[in-house]
């Protein structure tokens, strides 16, 4: 009897296990979040200033991802500027009519469009916003040396230009994609140089300069602004979403684990630890299962309990660990005499049960003697040699009487008693009351 009790301590401590195993993941993970959340949040942070991401790899990562959108963006963007641009041609004619000034004018837009043009097809093509930001940023200084330009050829048009700087300058910060830093110095750069321009070449007074300076000044506050604000919104959305995909990447890892762990669980509450098979409980509820069917269909149904003979002297003899190798080697040889639309299950210790839908009294007779045999012909270990394996069987038939698989057990653990009684090695048969038995 204390064999009996040493694979239902091994089955429990298995359970324990796996339950303990749940227990650590539970309690585990406030403090895994909880770093993951501040790992994740310091990563997506945002430069106040710059309006990128702090951490390098995190900002190299979101250009990657967008330049695809920048690429595109920047080549529309330029081909309007340009046609924009150019148009303004209209106006210097209106201005300097057919003279060299206006002709210098033109020859400097066309080379400014024709540049730029050429760069919207570069940058369509070969454009990189994460390698190759000098060439988004390109166009932009072409820009402001052609508005620059305009100064020194059309001095007296200097109350339109101003406007169209003021424009440039919102169009640079707003209108073609680039990183903030690229951008806040292509428009100084444009500021200054057209306020340089503007006292060499228009001669105006310092009080009309020091209000040039301070418009110019206020644009760029404002497009700085708009920019950073513009850029910070997209970078928090952008770490919003990764922030999400990492969190459920995570949980759907914890879910596979659980589902993971679960299914271990499962599968110690249903099987034997040692020999692999159904567990007691497990058995009961299958053969519950299968016996309701066969009465529904109307068909036969017998059930099997083995008891491994004088399984006793073995563990006295060889000790438990030879008596645990005897039990799987015999659990072996009975799944390989059953159908695979048999159950078995470990009864406990040295017992097991079997269930055979679909099995009249012929039939199961001679599964039994076929099992019976193939126990008989167990190789055993060295030092047993002087031994045979034997195993007795009772036998137990369902009929129309019969309302539940209890009764059927009883009956079977009749059988088997009888079989024992009379010099084991046997199969015993309970047919409706009496014993037939078998060699």
């Amino acid at each position: 009897m204390l064999w009996a009790k040493k694979p239902a301590a091994v089955h429990g401590w298995n359970i324990i296990h796996v339950h303990h195993h749940l227990v650590s993941l539970k309690n585990n993970r406030l403090p895994q979040e909880a770093w993951a959340l501040s790992t994740l949040k310091s990563r997506y942070d945002v430069h106040w200033l710059t309006g990128q991401f702090c951490e390098y790899r995190t900002e190299s990562m979101y250009r990657r991802i967008i330049k695809t959108r920048a690429r595109f963006e920047s080549c529309l963007s330029l081909i309007l500027a340009s046609l924009v641009f150019g148009m303004f041609a209209i106006t210097d004619y209106q201005l300097l009519g057919f003279t060299k000034e206006y002709y210098l004018l033109v020859a400097m837009r066309i080379v400014v469009v024709s540049l730029c043009i050429l760069l919207a097809f570069i940058i369509g093509r070969w454009g990189n916003y994460f390698r190759r930001i000098w060439l988004h940023a390109l166009p932009l200084w072409i820009f402001a040396t052609g508005i620059i330009l305009i100064v020194p050829l059309r001095p007296d048009s200097l109350a339109t230009q101003v406007t169209a700087v003021v424009v440039a300058t919102m169009a640079f910060f707003l209108l073609i994609p680039n990183l903030l830093t690229v951008v806040t110095f292509a428009s100084l750069y444009l500021s200054i140089g057209f306020l340089a321009a503007a006292v060499l070449f228009a001669d105006i007074s310092p009080v009309v300069t020091l209000r040039l300076a301070l418009l110019l000044v206020m644009t760029n506050i404002v497009g700085f602004c708009a920019l950073l604000r513009l850029e910070n919104l997209q970078r928090k959305q952008f770490g919003l979403l990764q922030k999400e995909r990492s969190q459920n990447h995570h949980l759907l890892k914890e879910i596979a684990l659980r589902k993971d762990l679960e299914a271990q669980l499962r599968m110690v509450a249903e099987r034997d630890a040692l020999t692999g098979l159904n567990s007691r409980s497990h058995f009961m509820k299958r053969a519950k299962a299968l016996l309701q069917r066969s009465r529904l269909e109307k068909k036969p149904f017998s059930l099997f309990m083995i008891d491994v003979d004088h399984f006793k002297n073995i563990n006295d003899t060889w000790g438990h660990t030879h008596g645990d190798w005897v039990l799987t080697k015999i659990a072996e040889a009975c799944m390989q005499s059953l159908r695979p639309t048999d159950v078995i299950g470990r009864f406990g210790g040295e017992e097991f049960m079997v269930a055979l839908p679909d099995t009249g009294p012929d039939n199961a007779q001679i599964v039994a003697e076929r099992l019976k045999k193939k126990v008989a012909e167990l190789p055993l270990k060295e030092g047993m040699s002087e031994m045979r394996l034997s195993v007795t069987i009772g036998i137990a038939l369902a009929n129309s009487e019969e309302a539940d698989l209890d009764s059927l057990i009883t009956r079977a653990d009749q059988s088997l008693y009888v079989g024992k009684r009379d010099g084991r090695n046997r199969v015993v048969m309970c047919r409706e009351g009496r014993e037939d038995g078998g060699s």
